[in-house]
């Protein structure tokens, strides 16, 4: 592990536990040659996960850009950096926890609706209105009526 502080590579593990969910492990480090400690995670890399757009193109799965959707949903809201990442980790179970290696665009939009949903009503309205693409008040107005009832 390089030290982010003065880039050597040899160093000393002081500290591991997996995190609260137990998708990671976190590890505290020490730098051999300057001293200074760094924190890095862990993760499980697991096979490719592809992507399913709606013209038909495939994509890698990407973790952050559908992060960079949420977070501007939640923009302003009472909603933590931690309930977004859980959040996505859940979405990321629900879909891919799976023997299938692709998914679509729309079923990740659906799960990640249902989530938000239940986590704050505002964002779930935000993210659904850029989601679904309403064409017109109507269509919006229809989607909050069912969110009402």
């Amino acid at each position: 592990m390089r030290c982010p502080f003065c880039n050597h590579t040899e160093g000393k593990v002081v500290d591991s536990r997996a995190s609260k969910e137990g998708d990671c492990i976190r590890r505290r480090r020490e730098c051999l040659k300057c001293g200074r400690r760094f924190t890095t995670y862990e993760r499980i890399e697991e096979v490719a996960q592809m992507v399913i757009k709606k013209d038909g193109r495939r994509e890698n799965f990407d973790r952050w850009k559908l992060k960079s959707g949420i977070l501007k949903a939640v923009e302003k809201r009472p909603v933590s950096l931690e309930q977004v990442d859980a959040l996505i980790d859940e979405v990321e179970r629900d879909l891919f926890n799976t023997n299938e290696h692709e998914v679509t665009t729309k079923a990740i939009g659906e799960v990640v609706m249902s989530k938000l949903r239940q986590l704050d009503e505002v964002a779930y309205v935000r993210f659904a209105s850029v989601y679904r693409q309403f064409k017109d008040l109507n269509e919006f107005m229809s989607e909050l009526k069912v969110m009402l009832t």
